[in-house]
């Protein structure tokens, strides 16, 4: 089972832009992404993307404001979170899946989660 590692984690203030990157213990063909966690509230999914890098999808929540991208080379998977709000404030997980991410059972891999804190 492959390990995944997220880092970029940390503090920003509203508006502002967050990298984070997480970083696969070996190749892997399956899809890669984030899901995050605030306090008090369920896991939700964030962003995915295919190894080929085509088609990634975001949640609503996120879109336009969030990119992934995918260093293959790397077997590292990266999001780029710009315009940040408050209520992203959560700890967000790496997970890869085979198939779509945003079925439950598809999902094969963890991370520890990173810590993202947005101050209004």
């Amino acid at each position: 089972q492959v390990q995944l590692v997220e880092s970029g984690g940390g503090l920003a203030q509203a508006g502002g832009s967050l990298r984070l990157s997480c970083a696969a213990s070996k190749l892997t063909f399956d899809t890669m992404g984030w899901f995050r966690q605030a306090p008090g509230k369920e896991r939700e999914f964030v962003s995915a993307i295919a190894r080929s890098g085509g088609s990634p999808y975001y949640s609503d929540s996120v879109k336009g404001r969030f990119t992934i991208s995918r260093d293959n080379a790397k077997n590292t998977v990266y999001l780029e979170m710009n315009s940040l709000k408050p209520e992203d404030t959560a700890v967000y997980y790496c997970a890869t899946s085979r198939g779509s991410m945003l079925n439950p059972p598809n999902i094969r891999s963890w991370g520890q989660g990173t810590q993202v804190t947005v101050s209004s």
